[in-house]
């Protein structure tokens, strides 16, 4: 073998980075997370493995005709993936505490507040108005929100803004609580709530996704991508006519989309585009818009207490951003800590149902005011 077959046979050594070698060690951590920690495995483990593979000097995965490079024109850059996602979110999602207790959707509005309080941060720190949407967005806790507004705004800044949507999702049960406690009494956290099992009517559960997909679409029509694929499969899911589409949607379609999503998002992490100091600052101001929305979503339930004369748990506030149906299990544990009799989980299910609506509908107004 002569010297120059060599040199060819071990060129990807010669065009290693350190930032490459930085970039490989996060996609490892990202598997470790996933596969040791189950955090979010589902995606962290393939966005993992997209970091890795882009990362690899000279590997014709990355080049136009490479697997990566179709992945992200195919799925991301023309938003197709995220819509897929929200299609199978709504064959998965039950509306029916929502329409239980429709005065919830107020804490799904509630709990954005966060986007554009981090918004107007990001502004002041110097970010534009594309990328001070697209870190804004990170606080609604929804992952493919994020991808698809960001995808619009601030492409440059997808792989950065969907690994801290998805790492911040995972962190649900650790974030949340000292928040919640922070901001609430024990008494507060104490108080029962009763809840009435009221039979939703089939016909209710149909005309409910049409009738948000025409007022949203009408409204924000930005967001109508978005809040039509969500009320698509929720559709599918409450007409009962179409299980094996709605089987479909949310097990192999969603499978099979959120591995090719997670490989593309992964070939946005290379090196050299990563690792910036506005990289750390995007991690910072997407937690600072979790912990706002948190906050705001608590303190709107405590002034909702005031209003129905201490019959109201704050706690429920804090289920209004979109991560379904972690944060009402987390809500529901932070009551338990106080009593554990206390059972106030179908009422923060409704909360965190307002909260998926309420997050497309934050999307397709950051979209409308910065696209």
């Amino acid at each position: 073998m002569t010297l120059d077959r060599l040199s060819q046979v071990f060129e990807g050594l010669t065009h290693i980075t350190w930032q490459s070698l930085v970039m490989m060690a996060i996609g490892g951590l990202l598997i470790y997370l996933a596969v040791a920690r189950e955090y979010e495995p589902l995606l962290l483990l393939p966005i993992g493995a997209g970091a890795i593979l882009t990362n690899l000097p000279l590997s014709p995965l990355i080049g136009e005709d490479g697997l990566l490079h179709i992945l992200y024109n195919v799925g991301v850059g023309n938003e197709l993936f995220p819509l897929l996602i929200f299609v199978g979110i709504g064959a998965l999602t039950d509306f029916g505490p929502l329409l239980e207790n429709p005065k919830m959707v107020l804490l799904g509005a509630a709990g954005q507040f966060g986007i554009f309080l981090t918004l107007i941060l990001a502004l002041l720190l110097g970010f534009t108005r594309e990328e001070a949407a697209s870190i804004g967005v990170i606080g609604a806790i929804d992952g493919p929100t994020s991808i698809y507004v960001s995808g619009i705004l601030a492409p440059h800044l997808l792989g950065p803004i969907t690994v801290a949507a998805y790492s911040y999702m995972s962190l649900v049960p650790i974030i949340m609580p000292p928040v919640m406690r922070l901001l609430t009494t024990k008494a507060e956290r104490s108080i029962r709530m009763p809840y009435s099992q009221r039979q939703i009517s089939q016909r209710t559960r149909i005309l409910f996704p049409i009738i948000v997909t025409v007022g949203v679409g009408l409204l924000v029509p930005f967001a109508t991508p978005l809040i039509g694929m969500l009320m698509l499969g929720n559709l599918m899911r409450e007409s009962k006519v179409v299980e094996r589409l709605t089987q479909a949607s949310a097990n192999e379609m969603a499978n099979v989309v959120t591995l090719f999503l997670g490989l593309a998002i992964g070939s946005t992490m290379r090196g050299d585009a990563f690792l910036k100091p506005s990289t750390l600052a995007i991690l910072g101001l997407g937690l600072l818009a979790f912990l706002l929305d948190t906050a705001t979503g608590v303190l709107f339930g405590k002034l909702m207490n005031v209003f129905t004369h201490g019959h109201f748990n704050p706690l429920i506030g804090a289920a209004g951003i979109s991560a379904f149906p972690m944060a009402a299990r987390v809500v529901q544990k932070e009551a338990s800590r106080e009593d554990f009799s206390n059972f106030i989980l179908m009422h923060a299910m409704g909360a965190n149902a307002a909260g998926q609506v309420a997050s497309v509908v934050a999307g397709g107004v950051l979209l409308a005011l910065m696209a």
